[in-house]
């Protein structure tokens, strides 16, 4: 199982290897671009980018700021990510906040458990239109055309991911309102 600061590598590496950049930018770029499937620790990166520096991983540069620095992965780092991304991928817990409070809709009441699912429907609808326009900004980016196939592919489980929350809030909204309707007629 990968370890929490192989996979701040992972992420980290796998950044440079796009492109070279700042910690400020490739923490930006962590949290826009990854940020819609990874979430990284921004405290991890920086340590992070230190240790990859000692290690022959990145190499850093004067950026165009006074005392900023730009990171390039190096042919060691290019090896070290390959080797990352060989690994067994680490399943993680489930963490659900939405399921959690559902879980204990009884407590939590109708009202707030129908407040809840709309709540997660509306996220998904626009979390949708943003993998909607990522795509249009993708199918016209021709810097990283040897990219843009894998992440196309990310930002469509994303999609898929979306649609499926859409579906299933619908289908529990429903759900809630036969109860209701159940309880009225039982008064």
């Amino acid at each position: 199982m990968k370890s929490k600061p192989a996979q701040t590598e992972l992420a980290v590496l796998g950044s440079l290897s796009v492109e070279a950049a700042s910690g400020y930018a490739l923490r930006e770029s962590i949290r826009d671009v990854l940020g819609h499937f990874w979430s990284e620790s921004f405290g991890q990166i920086y340590p992070t980018l230190t240790a990859l520096e000692a290690k022959g991983h990145v190499t850093r540069s004067d950026g165009s700021r006074a005392g900023s620095s730009v990171f390039t992965i190096t042919d060691a780092g290019m090896r070290r990510l390959r080797e990352l991304l060989g690994e067994p991928a680490q399943a993680n817990p489930p963490r659900n906040a939405v399921l959690l409070r559902l879980f204990f809709g009884r407590q939590l009441g109708m009202p707030g458990c129908r407040d809840l699912l709309m709540t997660s429907r509306a996220d998904a609808e626009r979390r949708l239109a943003t993998y909607e326009a990522l795509i249009e900004m993708l199918s016209a980016d021709a810097e990283h055309n040897a990219d843009r196939p894998f992440w196309l592919l990310t930002v469509s489980a994303g999609q898929h991911t979306a649609r499926a929350t859409i579906a299933w809030a619908t289908e529990a909204l429903a759900v809630l309102d036969a109860l209701s309707d159940a309880q009225t007629k039982d008064l």
